[in-house]
């Protein structure tokens, strides 16, 4: 399927399909083997047949023949580390793995500190086998380290500089996970907030929320912006159609959330949404004791917060980062244009498998009214999903108005059903 390269410290991984480039250096390593095998048997071997009388009448003949083995030995183990030190600096060229260089000057020295290895205090653990703690941070952040050094200067016990934007930049540079602080993060006051489950519709107050980093500075105005497909005036809990949302279909591409719940295969207690906007998925599944964890960035609003706000579980992670959940644990995963995150096929593969991953068996996988830019791009999202056998449970593709362009558009909802795979 493809190569895999990983440092074990750092928290990375980087999967690469295998190309002429790492089969180049499987094949680098093993000539590099077989040279010095041989100088070992030349050296060892080698001894002139008219020189051999010599060597039995004159013992300090033998003393420079051993001695010139022994330099040609010396060689041979120089020429053999300088190789497996070039073979490491090409596979990491090639793999594009890098390691943060902490010698540089503009490392910030909270960084240092942070990322320092840590020997155990009673040497190797017997369960887990490991002799130190490390810490982990994304290896693309050195591709950042300007910004990095930034976001690691501040004074210790301190209050954290106004930075949460920042943080989030790196992030979505592949920063990811950002290494941790000792700092105290700007705190607010959370007056007004209601109980559980009143919190779940009525309107979330502007004081209770970080401003800082946002073109807006109220909710009203969030409500009057068209900021994704998923949120146009998802903000407005009262007024707007966002309280109709799952129960009320406006097209047929629209699917209620009471019918989607009776095909669940075991019932639905727990699951899983990306791109879920201000919440409003989760707080009907909270209307019906099933608890949903909404995935989200602050990506030009505080969506974190407002859904913190409803009483309801944010998990601040970018789609790039590996779901940080056991296998089999989710009984649905909901989704809709969100899943789209760019790039090449490789990345929404990597995407979907580790979705199928966290999803049970039996679970379900609702796309729901996912925006088909082009033929090509429902083909290839299509294809992909008919490589993990989900049972189709419904399956509508339609037209209706984009909510951006508000042209016609292709949209695609489905209701998948993961199968039972038997190795």
């Amino acid at each position: 399927m493809g190569s895999v390269s990983l440092k074990i410290g750092d928290g990375t991984a980087r999967f690469k399909r295998a190309t002429i480039c790492s089969s180049a250096v499987n094949i680098l390593m093993l000539f590099s083997v077989i040279t010095t095998n041989l100088f070992a048997l030349y050296a060892f071997t080698s001894s002139p047949d008219h020189h051999n009388q010599n060597h039995l009448q004159h013992p300090l003949h033998d003393h420079k023949n051993i001695t010139l083995i022994s330099q040609h030995v010396s060689l041979i183990l120089r020429e053999i580390d300088s190789s497996q030190k070039k073979l490491a600096r090409m596979e990491k060229e090639l793999l594009g793995y890098e390691t943060i260089d902490l010698s540089r000057p503009n490392i910030a020295s909270e960084l240092k500190s942070f990322l320092q290895h840590h020997q155990l205090p009673l040497g190797k653990d017997s369960k887990t086998g490991i002799t130190e703690m490390v810490a982990s941070v994304g290896h693309f952040c050195e591709k950042s380290a300007d910004l990095l050094a930034q976001y690691m200067t501040y004074k210790v016990s301190s209050q954290c500089p106004d930075d949460w934007s920042l943080g989030q930049k790196l992030i979505l540079r592949g920063c990811e996970p950002l290494p941790r602080r000792r700092c105290f993060a700007k705190s607010i006051s959370k007056v007004g907030l209601l109980s559980f489950p009143a919190s779940l519709w009525k309107p979330v107050s502007d004081k209770i929320v970080t401003w800082s980093g946002l073109g807006c500075k109220n909710f009203d105005c969030l409500n009057s912006k068209k900021l994704n497909r998923e949120c146009v005036g998802c903000f407005d809990l009262g007024k707007g159609y966002e309280n109709q949302r799952y129960v009320k279909a406006k097209n047929k591409n629209d699917f209620v959330l009471d019918d989607v719940l009776a095909l669940g295969s075991g019932g639905i207690r727990i699951g899983f949404d990306i791109g879920g906007g201000s919440g409003s998925f989760a707080a009907r599944m909270a209307e019906r004791n099933v608890t949903v964890v909404t995935n989200t960035l602050n990506i030009d609003a505080p969506y974190s917060e407002f859904i913190a706000a409803r009483g309801l579980f944010p998990l601040y992670l970018s789609l790039d980062h590996r779901f940080p959940f056991y296998d089999n644990v989710f009984d649905l995963f909901h989704v809709s244009s969100g899943l789209d995150i760019g790039g090449k096929p490789e990345k929404l593969e990597f995407l979907m498998f580790d979705i199928d991953r966290i999803l049970r068996a039996g679970g379900l996988f609702w796309l729901d009214n996912f925006y088909c830019a082009n033929d090509e791009k429902k083909r290839a999202l299509t294809r992909l999903i008919e490589r993990f056998g989900y049972k189709k449970l419904k399956w509508v593709i339609g037209e209706k108005a984009d909510i951006i362009t508000g042209k016609s558009e292709v949209y695609l909802s489905a209701v998948l059903q993961k199968p039972v795979r038997v190795s």
